[in-house]
């Protein structure tokens, strides 16, 4: 195979106006009408969603009996089952189904998980019965696992469908080649995130508290009602809905770059970039909103794109020739990694307030008044509190101010939102690090070092810090990390870009679950001493496992700046109309950059 000398630039029977004034003609007019039905249902479906796994241990553990270890692995399982379903979900939308049935189905399908799981919860014959005092507590039968465990697994793949397309669907509805819209998608992961945050904080609060004084039929309930108005919510902006059609599967695309890149390994590059392929009417469906263009770097993957004499133009075969649009698409997807890697360590840090930052509270004074103390799961919700104090400071206080400096709309770009969330997590494990030894030490003052049970009188509040911090953190960098995505994803992999945000938080767990493991099985000394001890947090080094995090973290930090100085974000060309100096209108292409 040698390339052809004389390969067309442009291969079109259409021109890219004509085909997006065709594609968009027919198109919903989305935008912030649809606003309120998209809010309406990620509060409903996040207070149900959170609503009915924030206390699930509790379920499985009073309700059904379960042996703690049992019950833990349960919902690990689950979490795993639950981290992997976005990628399938993701898939089915951006391929063959669209984000609007994807959405609508898979919510009918965690509603469906969600009523058996309630109704087994109402029924007496569907879990064991009650146990009281010392009596021995009968444990859930085969019949009855199977109940939970298919419920749980309707959810699971409820949860494939909501996770990656509820967010991408929303910023659907801002046309970005619209100059009314464009800068409203960063406005709407703000709000996004903001509604997100202020959901869960009721669902740990009132949903809990339903379920722990209340009973279990309205703990299971309430969530399950409100999972059937999200539904309802969603379909009726149907007519709203700015609907973008699925155009085919975005990884078999990707396979056929590398494919058609291996077989033309051996032939030397084009002098003239613009001599690689390029077919406008072939990429119409995935670059609606723009075309990439070639960019310096993976130049090996170019060679997918040089047209041979026995390639045939017009009707390429995929496997042996692709268009400079589609190799971009890959080598956006590859620059992509390193960034998503940095934000696993973070999620193994934000973990930690439910395991161990949990386990500190529960030893220390949480009483509000003589009667009423706060639940230790509860101090989590500071951690929610700062992060919506902090999104609408950033939104109302922060843009504008960097906004005058650096006249970027947003302020700063994500790159910078991402490394400043990142930094304030390592200050959140290492000031987590000091309270730690400020809590032994008043354990050893009071000598209540060998009385795990006893609460020791120091007031919770001392761990307010590490959970705000947090909560700051993830203000930034969470949201900062779903711009990204969003943003430098190929046009036609966006819910496939929020199924990999999904991934990162399933890594960070099971780094932590690694963490943990390696370290309490490293840090045994003498006498059964351990860093992370099961029984006695005060005869541990809690201390030093935070110091880890954050020395981790600071690995991470410098490996990210290093990412990010070399990032090449996503070029896209774009058709402009401007109106001339004379009053008529003037088409044209521009290069945009967003950041």
């Amino acid at each position: 195979m040698t390339p052809s000398p004389n390969a067309p630039t442009n291969i079109t029977k259409t021109t890219m106006a004509d085909i997006k004034h065709a594609r968009n003609s027919n198109r919903p007019k989305g935008g912030l009408i649809t606003m309120p039905f998209i809010f309406a249902t990620e509060a409903c479906e996040k207070l149900a969603v959170v609503g009915f796994l924030a206390n699930m241990i509790s379920y499985l553990t009073q309700q059904l009996h379960m042996p703690l270890t049992q019950a833990a692995n349960t919902l690990t399982n689950f979490g795993g089952t639950a981290g992997l379903t976005p990628l399938i979900g993701a898939f089915v939308a951006d391929a063959y189904a669209g984000k609007f049935w994807t959405l609508t189905l898979t919510s009918i399908i965690y509603q469906i998980g969600m009523v058996s799981l309630t109704i087994s919860a109402v029924a007496p014959k569907l879990r064991p019965p009650p146990c009281h005092g010392n009596q021995v507590c009968q444990e859930a039968n085969a019949g009855q696992l199977a109940i939970l465990h298919g419920s749980l697994l309707l959810t699971a793949l409820g949860l494939g469908g909501i996770r990656p397309c509820v967010v991408a669907f929303g910023a659907d509805q801002f046309d970005e080649t619209d100059p009314k819209q464009k800068n409203r998608t960063w406005k709407y992961f703000n709000w996004y995130y903001f509604i997100m945050g202020a959901s869960i904080l009721v669902a740990e609060t009132v949903i809990v508290y339903i379920q722990d004084n209340v009973g279990w039929g309205w703990g299971l309930g309430i969530p399950t009602g409100l999972m059937f108005l999200s539904i309802i919510a969603f379909v009726l902006g149907c007519p709203l809905y700015r609907n973008l059609d699925p155009s085919g599967s975005p990884f078999t695309r990707l396979v056929q770059v590398c494919v058609a890149a291996y077989k033309k390994r051996k032939l030397p590059m084009v002098s003239d970039t613009r001599l690689l392929y390029e077919n406008e009417e072939l990429d119409a469906s995935i670059s609606s909103a723009g075309k990439l263009i070639h960019t310096k770097q993976l130049t090996f993957l170019d060679k997918a794109a040089i047209i041979t004499e026995s390639d045939n133009i017009k009707t390429a075969n995929l496997w042996n020739l692709n268009t400079v649009h589609r190799v971009e698409e890959l080598k956006s997807v590859i620059r992509m990694g390193p960034i998503w890697a940095s934000g696993i360590i973070l999620i193994t840090a934000y973990t930690q307030q439910s395991t161990f930052s949990l386990q500190q509270a529960k030893t220390m004074d949480r009483h509000l008044t003589s009667s009423f103390q706060i639940p230790a799961g509860s101090m989590s919700v500071f951690t929610h509190i700062a992060m919506l104090a902090t999104i609408v400071l950033y939104d109302r206080i922060f843009i504008p101010i960097t906004r005058f400096f650096t006249s970027l709309d947003r302020g700063i770009t994500f790159l910078h939102r991402m490394g400043i969330g990142l930094a304030i997590s390592i200050l959140a494990t290492l000031v987590a690090g000091f309270i730690e030894l400020r809590r032994k030490h008043v354990a050893f003052t009071h000598g209540l070092v060998d009385n795990p049970h006893s609460t020791i009188p120091i007031v919770v509040f001392w761990l307010v810090p590490q959970y705000s911090l947090h909560g700051i953190a993830e203000a930034f960098m969470s949201i900062g990390h779903l711009e990204f995505f969003y943003d430098q994803a190929p046009e036609s992999m966006k819910s496939s870009a929020m199924a990999l945000f999904c991934t990162s938080i399933s890594m960070g767990n099971y780094l932590s679950s690694f963490l943990v493991s390696l370290v309490h099985r490293f840090s045994l000394g003498p006498g059964g001493k351990n860093w992370l001890p099961d029984q006695n947090l005060n005869k541990g080094k809690l201390e030093n496992f935070y110091w880890l995090i954050t020395f981790l973290q600071v690995v991470n930090f410098f490996y990210y700046l290093l990412c990010a100085k070399f990032y090449t974000y996503k070029p896209v060309q774009v058709h402009v109309s401007k109106e001339g100096d004379n009053g008529e209108k003037q088409e044209g292409f521009e290069l945009v950059n967003r950041v």
